[in-house]
């Protein structure tokens, strides 16, 4: 049974303070526009902070995990499950769960492992960020909670979850909402090397896989997630109390080893765990979503991003992509919460 817990639990880059303050001094002075489900720019919407955040949180064992998560809308509403990235939380979706809570969804916001409340139920678990192993977590959460079928929606490391998901288990998707697309990938894939623009853009992963990277984000977490922050979403004017909100989740005694698992698994730096072999041998192949999706992207994501063109033929469903217009960086969810709520209902109508 789920049991309502309070939510108490809950500076890298020396070098690189120069260009930061520059960045924050550009920030400051920005007043960005939102934009609505079509890309119409609706003015001043991106200048204001929403000061809205998930107050409760409830607790399921599933899985491997404890798992933390936000709750609203209907019990018996059509099922929606939101999955945030890094370095990010379930704030992101603090704007967007309500929208659809009130148009009749009942709206489930997990803490991915390594985040805010989430734990390993076993103290000798292995701090495992691969692919497929965040996927089963949504999986077995959708178990816990006796949610056959639902609606999934992420970006970053959400919406390659829910990716997945949507790949492996489509009988549990019924529709997916997926910012920068197709993000499925594999050791092997990503053995190949990418232009030099596009190496540098991957800068944090190359870092993560030294030692000294471990060790300047297990120090330096905090300033680390605000300076990824600015360049995801450079036109995003984000103020500090939106920021520490999730600060506070990225502080889970498991995060740091999660996020370097993670990304030392996409070099081939480390290996998964024997259990998720055969998964992962079904995803190196690049299969394609059949389940109805809509595609995200804002017109300004900092971040490294595939361009629609190169995966839109990975969707065999039904499938729309939207660029979202006005500024709108790499936390979409957080930065258009209105666009996002709205491809949600539409994919769900698909």
């Amino acid at each position: 049974m789920s049991n309502q817990v309070n939510n108490r639990r809950r500076r890298f880059l020396g070098t690189a303070a120069a260009s930061v303050g520059a960045m924050e001094m550009i920030l400051s002075g920005l007043a960005h526009a939102q934009s609505d489900q079509s890309g119409t720019p609706v003015a001043g919407a991106n200048a204001v902070t929403s000061k809205a955040s998930f107050a409760d949180i409830r607790q399921i064992d599933a899985g491997v995990l404890n798992v933390g998560y936000a709750e609203v809308g209907p019990n018996n509403g059509p099922v929606v499950i939101l999955l945030h990235g890094w370095p990010y939380d379930i704030q992101s979706f603090a704007d967007v769960a309500p929208r659809l809570a009130s148009a009749g969804y009942r709206v489930i916001v997990p803490y991915l492992r390594g985040y805010g409340t989430t734990r390993f139920l076993s103290s000798g678990a292995v701090l495992n960020g691969q692919q497929s192993a965040v996927a089963v977590d949504v999986i077995a959460l959708m178990d816990a909670l006796k949610i056959q079928k639902a609606i999934i929606g992420g970006f970053d490391w959400g919406a390659r979850t829910a990716n997945v998901v949507a790949a492996l288990w489509p009988e549990r998707c019924q529709a997916m909402v997926s910012v920068s697309g197709y993000l499925i990938g594999s050791q092997a894939g990503n053995k190949a090397p990418l232009p030099p623009k596009a190496e540098l853009a991957w800068w944090y992963q190359f870092y993560f896989a030294t030692e000294r990277g471990r060790l300047g984000y297990e120090a330096n977490r905090h300033d680390f997630a605000r300076l990824i922050w600015q360049l995801a979403s450079p036109k995003w004017n984000f103020d500090d109390a939106t920021f520490e909100r999730t600060a506070s989740a990225l502080q889970n005694p498991d995060h740091v080893a999660i996020v370097i698992y993670n990304y030392r698994w996409r070099l081939g730096i480390v290996n998964g765990e024997p259990q998720y072999d055969a998964l992962e041998k079904r995803l190196a192949a690049a299969p394609v979503i059949t389940v109805p999706t809509i595609t995200l992207e804002g017109d300004a994501n900092g971040a490294p991003h595939p361009e629609p063109a190169a995966y839109a033929k990975k969707f065999t469903g039904k499938y729309t992509h939207r660029t979202i217009k006005g500024g709108i960086g790499h936390n979409l969810p957080q930065e258009a919460p209105q666009a996002f709520a709205d491809a949600v209902i539409e994919a769900a109508s698909y």
